[in-house]
């Protein structure tokens, strides 16, 4: 996989930990156990995504944001956001903590705060970030966030290869600019986060509607004068946006991700820097992951913060 960034700039790879350690979970067997019979496919999962992003890529910098358990300001704002979720898995919770110990062996720096998801931390450091800056994650939402320094990558998933997006693949995707990405889901919801929407509204009319619209606020406003918009704004799609306009701007709130997360981004804090190698593989080893050890990064990872020094 080619990145559109060379190396010849520095780049800062921010992971989305709960996105890929959910879509490892469900990825990966169930029979990847440790000799305790412990289920490990998620941390599993998680590890090999991370390596090969650090292999593909070769960051200057990195960062892992996990989701904090406690509610957000978007449960406080619907309370039936993400609600129809079942909970997590018995046998997921205490890998999410061995996937804060493979992250620790590998020094690499952890965020996590009360009130606000991953997605947010993510939002927060991608806007504050000095130079070109990557997202790994399996969770298209962080398209919105999509601009000339700032990229997603979704990881090989099945027959399909890992893959960057910049700004024309995100319209390639979904037929929207990543500026747009937000009153899509105002429009037409998002039922794995239990988002509203606009009842009756698909992803075809929302797209259509934003094609010629631009905007949310463009669609209400064409909507208070529909007659001169008649070609598209009649019969039953009219009355749904305007039955809709309340859920429509909730939604527009619960998909956005803050970018204003009370927290600060020391790029230095995040620069690739040595760590130790032997106790990595010693963790791997007793984790069974013996197919991951050649992953692991090589000693200009492992000596890069010796070689700073001097």
């Amino acid at each position: 996989m080619s990145s559109f960034f060379h190396n010849d700039h520095d780049t800062l790879i921010l992971v989305d930990a709960h996105a890929i350690i959910y879509r490892a979970y469900f990825s990966f067997p169930p029979t990847l156990t440790t000799p305790e019979g412990m289920l490990v496919n998620a941390v599993f999962g998680f590890a090999r995504i991370l390596l090969i992003a650090i292999r593909d890529m070769n960051p200057t910098h990195l960062c892992v944001a996990f989701d904090h358990p406690k509610p957000t300001f978007r449960h406080e704002e619907f309370k039936d956001y993400k609600a129809h979720r079942e909970k997590m898995p018995d046998d997921l919770i205490p890998q999410i903590d061995l996937t804060k110990e493979i992250v620790k062996k590998l020094n690499i720096p952890k965020f996590e705060m009360a009130g606000y998801e991953a997605d947010d931390l993510i939002g927060t450091l991608s806007n504050q970030s000095a130079v070109k800056t990557v997202i790994v994650t399996g969770d298209q939402d962080m398209f919105q966030l999509v601009n000339d320094d700032i990229h997603v990558w979704l990881p090989p998933r099945g027959k399909h290869l890992a893959d960057e997006y910049n700004q024309e693949k995100v319209y390639q995707k979904i037929n929207v600019n990543p500026d747009q990405v937000i009153d899509m889901k105002a429009l037409m919801g998002d039922s794995s986060d239990n988002i509203p929407g606009i009842r009756g509204i698909g992803p075809k009319s929302a797209v259509a509607l934003l094609q010629r619209f631009k905007t949310l606020d463009g669609v209400y406003e064409a909507v208070a004068e529909f007659e001169k918009h008649s070609d598209i704004l009649k019969g039953a799609l009219l009355r749904k946006l305007q039955e809709g306009k309340k859920n429509a701007y909730l939604s527009q709130k619960l998909a956005t991700i803050d970018q204003n997360v009370p927290i600060n981004l020391d790029l230095e804090s995040c620069r690739v820097t040595g760590y130790d190698k032997a106790e990595a593989v010693k963790l791997f080893q007793e984790l069974e992951f013996r197919s991951l050890i050649n992953l692991l990064p090589d000693d200009e990872f492992e000596t890069s913060i010796q070689d700073s020094l001097f």
